[in-house]
């Protein structure tokens, strides 16, 4: 019986196991062998052992790009997060055209992303773009923004909170399964709007916030796209992240090896950093029936 149940399971899941070994499996195994060899795209791969590895300590470089990407990683997950639940809490509310809100955050995030970042990009421009000039309309001199570190960092923030949408509208489903009975009670008490946010809404909805920082952990460990197309890792590398780096090593410099060491520190730091995280969940979220 258990047989005769795999091979009717079996024809269903072959898409899936074909997929799964033909772009995950094959590119993983691919890559650990790679970061064992001298791979430069152009000639066969020479084995080295962990020449590639030890390289790790030396590389000026790699301090640089790890701390960009973790402090941007926090910065956009804190700030998107308090937005994410923001809207989501005001999109809950009662009002005209609720559908019509609704689609207008969800709807940028299924733009393609580079199309969008270079948008940013003009918008951003700095004698040209529309930033400045809406800031000229208030008698604001707005600044150069791809020309100083700070202000880079800046435009590249306030463009990934541009795709909140999927993590607003998992955080309105989180809202509509908080009991209103809580609610009642604690007003019954006294315990005012904010009280109530505070100490019934936020924990009722601490896995949904624990699945969406998660996430955001994976995609800012990952962001490529938007610095690429809009500051080039400028200036002076301040905007310059692991992924580029990874991607330039792999073909820029024709380092396959080297750069698919890179890649297993990056899946190695997001292994970790989403363990700690989960670790955290255990003690500050709470589950229904648990």
């Amino acid at each position: 019986m258990k047989r005769d149940g795999f091979l009717t399971f079996l024809p269903w899941a072959a898409p899936w196991l074909a997929g799964f070994m033909l772009f995950t499996a094959l590119p993983v195994g691919l890559g650990i062998w790679y970061a064992f060899t001298d791979y430069t795209l152009l000639e066969p791969p020479i084995m080295v052992g962990t020449k590639n590895f030890a390289r790790l300590a030396d590389d000026p470089i790699l301090g640089t790009v790890a701390w960009n990407t973790f402090f941007f990683g926090l910065l956009s997950i804190v700030v998107g997060t308090v937005l994410s639940i923001a809207l989501a809490v005001l999109l809950s509310k009662p009002a005209q055209f609720q559908a019509f809100w609704r689609s207008a955050v969800f709807v940028p995030s299924v733009l393609p992303l580079i199309a969008v970042a270079a948008i940013f990009k003009l918008g951003f421009d700095g004698e040209l773009g529309a930033a400045n000039q809406l800031l000229g309309l208030i008698g604001v001199e707005g600044p150069n923004w791809f020309g100083s570190g700070a202000w880079a960092w800046t435009a590249l923030l306030m463009m990934s909170l541009w795709g909140v949408g999927p993590a607003v509208v998992i955080y309105l489903a989180g809202l509509r399964d908080v009991p209103k009975q809580l609610h009642e009670a604690a007003s019954l008490d006294g315990v005012g709007s904010w009280g109530r946010f505070v100490h019934v809404t936020l924990p009722m909805i601490s896995p949904v916030i624990l699945f969406n920082v998660v996430i955001g952990i994976i995609n800012a460990a990952q962001v490529f796209v938007i610095p690429l197309v809009m500051t080039g890792g400028g200036p002076g590398r301040s905007t310059y992240f692991f992924a580029m780096y990874v991607y330039d090593q792999a073909f820029q410099y024709g380092d396959m090896g080297y750069a698919s060491v890179l890649g297993l520190v990056q899946f190695a730091a997001i292994l970790v950093l989403t363990g700690l995280v989960l670790l955290l969940g255990q003690r500050f979220v709470y589950y229904r029936g648990a």
